[in-house]
């Protein structure tokens, strides 16, 4: 058996998110109760009294720290992954569980993430489209006619069939207008923050750039499949460089899922609250078997199915 872990991304969040985790396994609440935050992570993750879940500098180091909480208790019971990688802030948890952050490192630098994220958003008009049942190739050139209105791009290539563009609204909007005279199934607004994974977010890789100076990065454990690469890191590619592109440029979790069958693994655990990622392996490479974990039930059907 070879098993890949393959952490969520921003849009599954929701209240009461690991608080049955948190009451169960004392490796969840080290990490919760150790998050040093300018918020509380706990009343966020499981109350949200505030209503400020889906903001993104909130959304992203609440998600980190269920994501890094899940891999301690999974490591805990013996299940360690061969690969791994996750989509967009997930890249971290990834990250983290392949050693080159700790786990604090990991929730600290995705809540200065967020915040940059969303300074780069601001005042933007911008906007991000699901496009449905359209190839990459025709996407890719609806982008580029439309582009002479502003930036569009295809920000995540997710699987066959399911692409979402992002950049400047009235580009957005042409783009998508074309994708349907193409042969687009259905495209679809997305309820977003500002325009992830396009060039729109320079500011933010650059902020990036500049903290990651500042950090310390540990060896890699464990092989991890990058973003904006779609596999591994080849010799010349550094992590932090790779971040600071990948706030800015395409993800390709399909090109990753396809990836990591090449590379063997027949088995892929979602970690993250909801089970999108898993609905993208299914339709990319569905001999490879799925288990999403985001509860103690599901915890204990892993540790069950697995050993």
């Amino acid at each position: 058996m070879s098993i890949a872990f393959l952490y969520a991304g921003q849009g599954s969040q929701h209240p009461g998110m690991g608080a049955d985790l948190y009451e169960t396994y004392p490796q969840f609440r080290a990490v919760l109760d150790g998050a040093d935050l300018d918020f509380d992570v706990k009343e966020v993750s499981f109350q949200d009294s505030q209503g400020v879940l889906n903001e993104t500098r909130y959304t992203q180091p609440c998600m980190v720290a269920f994501a890094v909480g899940v891999t301690q208790i999974l490591n805990h019971e013996g299940i360690r992954p061969d690969y791994v990688a996750g989509l967009s802030l997930g890249e971290y948890s990834a990250l983290q569980a392949a050693g080159v952050f700790n786990p604090q490192q990991a929730i600290s630098l995705v809540a200065f993430r967020g915040k940059v994220m969303a300074e780069a958003a601001k005042g933007v008009p911008c906007g991000m489209t699901a496009v449905l049942g359209l190839d990459r190739e025709k996407l890719e050139q609806a982008c580029e006619q439309a582009s002479a209105l502003g930036v569009v791009c295809i920000a995540n290539y997710n699987c066959p069939g399911q692409l979402v563009i992002g950049g400047h609204q009235e580009a957005v909007d042409e783009a998508a207008r074309l994708a349907k005279e193409m042969g687009a199934r259905r495209c679809m607004p997305l309820k977003v923050s500002g325009p992830f994974h396009t060039p729109l977010l320079k500011p933010a890789g650059d902020a990036l750039a500049e903290k990651f100076k500042g950090e310390t990065f540990g060896e890699m454990q464990v092989p991890v499949l990058f973003n904006c690469l779609g596999r591994e890191k080849g010799p010349d590619d550094t992590i932090p460089a790779l971040l600071e592109r990948q706030v800015q440029s395409s993800v390709y979790m399909e090109d990753t899922i396809r990836r990591l069958a090449e590379l063997g693994v027949d088995t892929i655990v979602e970690i993250g609250p909801g089970k999108v990622l898993s609905g993208f392996v299914r339709k990319t490479t569905p001999e490879i078997k799925t288990y999403a974990v985001e509860t103690v039930a599901d915890v204990q059907a892993l540790v069950q199915a697995l050993k």
